[in-house]
């Protein structure tokens, strides 16, 4: 069964072929791919080797990693599996606790700023205007005496 590797540290002008030729020195590799910034088309710093087996695996291991390449040291290492995610289930995934996340949860229908719309664009959060956002949103406590003195200053602005 084919094993994937992680290979980080890689220099910024790295290409798949050159990853390739120093794995390939060393035994049969099955693939390379190096991740690419979409703006600049530089090397992101890392990529993927894939091997046969898992012992194939553990000896480009001991072998690469620490390996000097291009003036730095790679760092290899099996690569984890990709998970899938989707909207709010990934970041409840992710989120060390969950009662921050009630706390920032959108009213129902709306998007939050990561989320995207069915035509695949970003949309932006909505906010509630009117009474009940004051009672779905508080002011952080840090900031809720300057909030409070601005919010007089406003007052008084508008009845002069």
């Amino acid at each position: 069964m084919p094993v994937r590797l992680y290979v980080g540290n890689l220099p910024a002008e790295v290409d798949r072929e050159a990853l390739e030729k120093l794995f390939r020195s060393a035994g049969e590799v099955i693939s390379t791919k190096v991740i690419r910034d979409r703006k600049t088309g530089k090397c992101r710093g890392f990529g993927f080797v894939t091997v046969s087996t898992e012992e194939q695996a553990q000896q480009y291991i001991e072998k690469f990693n620490g390996h000097s390449f291009g003036d730095v040291n790679l760092r290899i290492e099996l690569a984890q599996p990709r998970e899938k995610r989707e909207g709010a289930e990934a970041k409840a995934a992710v989120s060390p606790s969950p009662a921050k996340d009630s706390a920032r949860e959108p009213a129902k229908g709306s998007k939050t700023a990561g989320e995207k719309s069915a035509s695949g664009k970003k949309q932006r959060q909505r906010v509630k205007a009117g009474p009940e956002a004051k009672e779905a949103v508080e002011p952080d406590p840090r900031w809720a005496s300057q909030l409070q003195r601005i919010k007089e200053q406003l007052l008084q602005a508008t009845h002069s």
